[in-house]
């Protein structure tokens, strides 16, 4: 929920960018972050986009606070009350948390995956685990979706060995608890609001998680010696408007359309700017439309599984001029293949004697190949049985973008990345688990979510 009021606005005359950031509380951590923001904004901008995110960004320190949620402890820039929701601080217990996090091999690192009770962060943890990588999750199980289906990854994930923190990214203390618990190599930053629409509804939400999450998860990271390294998703979503396809990581994303999408770019720009001043090694990964088995509920192939078997219609949306829209949708397995290689090929943290810092990196992770949504949804009805009933409506202005396509040379050239699953065999093992996982009434509550 979002609470209101209570808090000042910062005396400043807007004489210099530091003025910017409320004076009081100025912490250690807080003065950190304000280096962070100074040199955003006195670096030359090149683009709309850029000072677009970096003012999300101030907007999320002034009004929410950085750190957002504290409850009865140390308050965050933006002072006591400014948080955006409101959590409970955890505590870890260390021993699970340390079997949890222990390596098998030498050669294996240990890694912290936040958002481990998402679709990608699930099965990333799981893949690394099976390689016998230490793996820890950490994940606030909120309801954006039923969590029913995040307690099944979570089930699956213990299974194998995987323990899941239960905190929210911005708990301070559990961070940092868990990051002095383990030695780890790398950090899998996934967790984030996620939902293109939903972003309209609750924006404070998408402040919270994925702006005022990524930057204190990144002030704890470079207070950990030795620095790990960091691999963060982005999304597609950067590319907003843009026209020229296939999307290129060097395009300019100065268009974002959609709030969530604005906040991914700001986490683009914090990272570059974390790896500058800090020389953390940072790699951002732009997924494309990801799917396949125990997927989101509020991505539209996961939405019409679940009305066609309810035997509602299902709501396909088109363009301008009755364009078709069309995504490059990308099987799970292939985006976890991207994911691990992105881990396993990044340089160390830390700034050099002569001053050189590791590169931030930026790839795409997509199959190459848009499909049309009409196209899409007659492959599912194949493999579900049964015809769809389809209804076209204008696409609303609340975000989406026309169309999706995803260039790759780079993230082949880098990381040997090579989608290997076509549409009709990755939504037959969609559509295989989903029967399975559903039978009876073991997803009611699923099947009968609507997407916010």
């Amino acid at each position: 929920p979002l609470l209101s009021g209570g808090q000042r606005s910062p005396s400043s005359t807007m004489g210099s960018y530091g003025d910017v950031l409320p004076m009081r509380g100025r912490t250690r951590r807080a003065r950190g972050v304000a280096s962070v923001l100074t040199s955003m904004l006195t670096r030359p901008m090149e683009s709309l986009g850029a000072c677009a995110a970096i003012s999300l960004f101030v907007y999320a320190l002034v009004r929410f606070g950085v750190g957002a949620g504290d409850v009865g402890g140390a308050s965050g820039v933006g002072g006591p009350g400014a948080a955006v929701s409101t959590f409970v601080p955890a505590k870890i217990d260390v021993a699970k948390v340390q079997r949890s996090c222990a390596s098998r091999t030498e050669a294996a690192g240990a890694v912290l995956v936040t958002g481990s009770a998402g679709f990608v962060g699930f099965h990333t943890a799981l893949a690394l685990k099976d390689r016998g990588w230490g793996v820890l999750g950490l994940d606030n199980v909120n309801d954006y979706y039923p969590t029913s289906l995040k307690r099944a990854r979570m089930k699956e994930l213990e299974k194998a060995g995987v323990h899941t923190v239960e905190a929210d990214l911005n708990d301070r203390g559990v961070v940092r608890d868990a990051l002095d618990a383990c030695k780890f190599t790398h950090i899998l930053h996934l967790a984030a609001q996620a939902g293109v629409r939903h972003a309209v509804k609750n924006p404070g939400s998408y402040v919270h998680s994925n702006v005022a999450g990524m930057v204190n998860i990144m002030e704890e990271i470079i207070r950990t010696s030795p620095m790990p390294k960091v691999v963060f998703a982005s999304s597609s979503s950067v590319y907003g408007l843009n026209t020229e396809v296939p999307f290129k990581e060097s395009d300019v994303t100065d268009s974002p359309a959609s709030l969530y999408a604005a906040t991914k770019k700001a986490d683009e720009l914090l990272a570059h700017t974390y790896n500058h001043i800090h020389g953390v090694a940072i790699t951002a990964l732009r997924f494309f439309t990801v799917y396949g088995p125990y997927g989101r509920p509020d991505m539209a192939y996961f939405s019409f599984a679940n009305n066609i078997v309810r035997g509602k219609p299902i709501t396909i949306f088109k363009g301008e001029n009755d364009a078709e829209l069309a995504r490059d949708f990308t099987y799970i397995d292939d985006v976890v293949q991207g994911v691990i290689a992105s881990l396993e090929t990044s340089e160390a943290s830390g700034k050099k004697p002569d001053g050189s810092k590791p590169p931030f990196r930026v790839y795409n992770l997509g199959n190459k190949h848009p499909v049309t949504v009409s196209d899409f949804v007659t492959t599912l009805e194949k493999h579900m049985g049964k015809k769809a009933k389809r209804e076209y409506v204008p696409m609303p202005k609340t975000g989406d973008v026309p169309f999706t396509h995803a260039d790759v040379s780079r993230a082949a050239r880098d990381l040997g990345y090579s989608p290997r699953t076509n549409l009709d065999d990755g939504l037959k093992k969609f559509v295989d688990w989903y029967k399975e996982f559903c039978k009876g009434a073991a997803c009611a509550g699923i099947q009968s979510y609507v997407p916010a």
